[in-house]
């Protein structure tokens, strides 16, 4: 989802065709993902407080599905990656160059805030960053699973088997196996069926009592559930469980997230709106709003009463959703762009450009199996081999 891919695949017939127009959809189901990743981070130190119950609900039902619709759209932005060599220098330039700089600026600035001495290590994610190295790899994979059969099954049985495994936060291996399964399902489920869901009358009218279930479900798992299991990166040891609670738990854990997301989907809006635009540009909202956190975090803004009211936990909200969409705009976008897409032309080789097809043959009256007799045609037997 970030610096992504034309969403449509195109046929081989007309792979040289210019890509086709962005679908606003996408773009605005992206960036009202991105403001309910915001408003999870800012509510998760108070969420984790005691006596803050609904708030803490509130946590597990955002966080239930809204990493799955994340994942799901950069399955649906990367329907076009091929490996080709400009989609590779893309990915190195927008998501690998990108994931290095922010790992370490997040670090530095973490262990600044904590007083800390910094020790760079590059391969483990800090914090939201994790997301830019699993969709890395995820991308990377993405000609492989057109390869398969049953690719979307294949990528559920890799998640569960996952949870026997020692997972580490090394290369953000955890989440990238996990929550592949919705990275697949964005890239090679039926288009139409997709589509489909934008606006779907009956799912639509589902969409808010299912929610609305959900909540008192999140609710009511507050005290008997901890909300670990919804960040995906830990397996069965991890979470000091068997593995088949473990399995029983995670697959339900993703199925929600699914369901949920299917909702989530059809409650977008299909018409255009105000916002239309901000979500090809939200990479700066998801990389940013750490710094912004931590800060109030370390300013102790968390331990004030006002905080701790409903309606301080109110303006909190408010003010995450504002965050987001102010750094999602373009002038910040355009201002950090050295910083979110940086251009590697020192580090990659110039690109050899493609070979100009050969000329066509030039029309002519005669079939290529006939021609004119020759003179020496009456002595090879006598017979006039032209046809």
């Amino acid at each position: 989802m970030l610096t992504d891919s034309r969403a449509a695949r195109p046929a081989p017939a007309a792979a040289a065709a210019p890509a086709a127009a962005r679908d606003p959809f996408f773009d605005r189901a992206r960036l009202l993902a991105t403001v309910l990743v915001v408003c999870g981070h800012f509510w998760e130190p108070l969420a984790r407080m005691p006596g803050h119950r609904v708030l803490h609900a509130a946590y597990l039902l955002v966080y239930a599905f809204h990493m799955p619709v994340f994942v799901f759209l950069s399955g649906w932005f990367s329907r076009s990656f091929a490996a080709r060599p400009e989609q590779l220098d893309r990915l190195l330039g927008g998501v690998l160059a990108p994931y290095l700089l922010w790992t370490t600026l997040l670090g530095w600035y973490s262990a600044r805030l904590a007083g800390a001495p910094f020790a760079p290590d590059l391969i483990t994610p800090v914090w939201v960053t994790w997301f830019l190295l699993s969709l890395f790899l995820w991308r990377l994979s993405a000609p492989l699973w057109h390869r398969l059969r049953a690719p979307l099954a294949t990528a559920v049985a890799v998640s569960l088997l996952a949870g026997a495994l020692p997972l580490t936060p090394q290369l953000s291996i955890g989440r990238t196996l996990q929550l592949l399964p919705f990275f697949v399902a964005g890239l090679v489920l039926d288009r139409r069926r997709v589509l489909a869901l934008r606006g779907h009358r009956w799912l639509r009218a589902a969409a808010l009592p299912v929610f609305g279930a959900a909540a008192l479900l999140a609710y009511w798992l507050v005290l008997r559930l901890d909300a670990a299991w919804f960040y995906r990166s830990a397996g069965a040891a991890g979470l000091h469980a068997g593995l088949p609670r473990w399995l029983v738990l995670s697959a339900a854990v993703n199925l929600a997230g699914a369901v949920l997301g299917a909702c989530f989907l059809a409650l977008v809006p299909v018409r255009a709106r105000w916002y239309d635009g901000l979500g090809a540009t939200g990479t700066a909202a998801f990389l940013l709003h750490p710094f912004a956190q931590l800060a109030l975090v370390r300013a102790g803004g968390y331990r004030t009463a006002f905080l701790g009211s409903a309606a301080g936990q109110a303006v909190l909200t408010a003010a995450a959703c504002a965050l987001a969409l102010l750094l999602s705009t373009r002038p910040v976008a355009r201002l950090l762009r050295p910083l979110l897409a940086p251009r590697l032309r020192l580090l990659l080789r110039a690109r050899q450009p493609s070979p100009a097809p050969a000329p066509a043959p030039a029309p002519t009256m005669i079939p290529g199996n006939c021609r004119p007799p020759g003179p020496d045609d009456g002595r090879r037997g006598g017979r006039n081999t032209g046809g």
